[in-house]
């Protein structure tokens, strides 16, 4: 697993109104034959307890897994052309929201990397928002 600097924006459009959310934080990077995985915690305002986040991204750029674990646990799976349905946890209980995928891009070689990956969010069949992440990231084993 190598150290790694991980800068996220995420966009989300809502009927004609754009926001967008930055992050920067330290995780690590593991590579296997076909996967890359990425970790890192998000802090939150106490006393909220931080998440744990990991984000499978296949080589193959077909299927993006996250995975946010903490006071309320989501898992979401994003596949191109493909809707999945998937919990996503609450302070008012579980929902299950449809994730439809459209862009997988993925870049990664031992010194950097850019992931990016969009998806619409649905519940009951109805567009909630639709979604862009992108992802850079800069090995920290080398400074």
């Amino acid at each position: 697993m190598n150290k790694i600097l991980i800068e996220i924006t995420g966009t989300q459009r809502v009927d004609n109104q754009k926001s967008k959310m930055e992050l920067t934080t330290v995780g690590t990077i593991e590579e296997t034959a076909d996967t890359y995985i990425v970790n890192y915690t998000e802090e939150q305002e106490p006393p909220v307890e931080p998440v744990k986040v990991c984000v499978k991204i296949q080589k193959d750029e077909k299927r993006v897994e996250m995975i946010r674990s903490g006071p309320f646990d989501s898992c979401l799976i994003i596949e191109k052309s493909k809707r999945n349905l998937c919990p996503y946890g609450t302070e008012y209980g579980d929902i299950l929201m449809g994730i439809s995928g459209h862009t997988i891009d993925s870049e990664y070689s031992y010194d950097n990397g850019n992931f990016l990956f969009s998806y619409d969010i649905d519940i009951n069949g109805a567009l909630v928002s639709r979604n862009e992440v992108k992802m850079r990231l800069k090995n920290q084993n080398t400074e």
